[in-house]
């Protein structure tokens, strides 16, 4: 099996909910083709596909050209941040594999005119909480701001602190960073949410 990516194993998360630290991906750029010369199908992450935690992944919209990377992660839910109707080729995959399609149409609005609704965010977290829909993938259009609101939002469940959480957000959003999506992660109230464990790293303090 050929994987179309190298991930970086010394980028790790400072900060995590259980004791074991996970590696972190760089974010990953799409293949044009699903074969390179010799006819060996690639397995090619979607484009900015990392791992969150455990049992949870985040990308940017997947493609015909991931399809055979995503069957290698055994699947059973997908958590979709736009509301735009997800393509047929997708659906079919989806079918094909058993795999649930959780839908929050989440507008891709840019600054100033940035309005995200924290309650489908709220039920959002819920899907992503819950382990029986493990393994998960979420994703949105680029796999920046709407999937590193929500990711960022877990991350307060879990108690990381700010630092960490605006880190991990840039590295995926770049030079398209928003002020607007750091301000509602900040101000994002996580208190109901009482089930996760606090890190148990230094980076959790504030």
């Amino acid at each position: 099996m050929k994987v179309n990516q190298e991930l970086d194993q010394s980028e790790r998360d400072n900060c995590r909910t259980i004791g074991v630290v996970l590696p972190v991906s760089k974010p990953s750029t799409p293949a044009t083709d699903n074969f390179d010369s010799n006819g060996d199908e690639l397995y090619t992450p979607p484009l900015n596909f990392s791992m969150v935690d455990n049992g949870i992944f985040r990308s940017g919209f997947p493609d015909t050209a991931n399809f055979s990377y995503l069957k290698t992660l055994g699947l059973r839910s997908i958590v979709y941040l736009c509301p735009e109707p997800y393509p047929e080729h997708n659906m079919e995959f989806l079918k094909a594999n058993r795999i649930h399609l959780f839908q929050f149409g989440i507008e891709g609005t840019k600054e100033p005119f940035v309005n995200i609704p924290e309650n489908i965010i709220r039920e959002a977290l819920k899907v992503v909480l819950d382990v029986r829909n493990h393994p998960l993938l979420i994703h949105c259009k680029r796999g920046k701001h709407r999937t590193g609101c929500l990711v960022g939002c877990l991350r307060k469940i879990q108690r990381w602190c700010l630092t960490s959480i605006f880190d991990e957000y840039q590295r995926f959003a770049a030079a398209k960073a928003r002020l607007s999506d750091q301000r509602f992660m900040e101000l994002f109230d996580a208190s109901g949410f009482k089930d996760i464990p606090p890190c148990p790293c230094s980076c959790s303090r504030r």
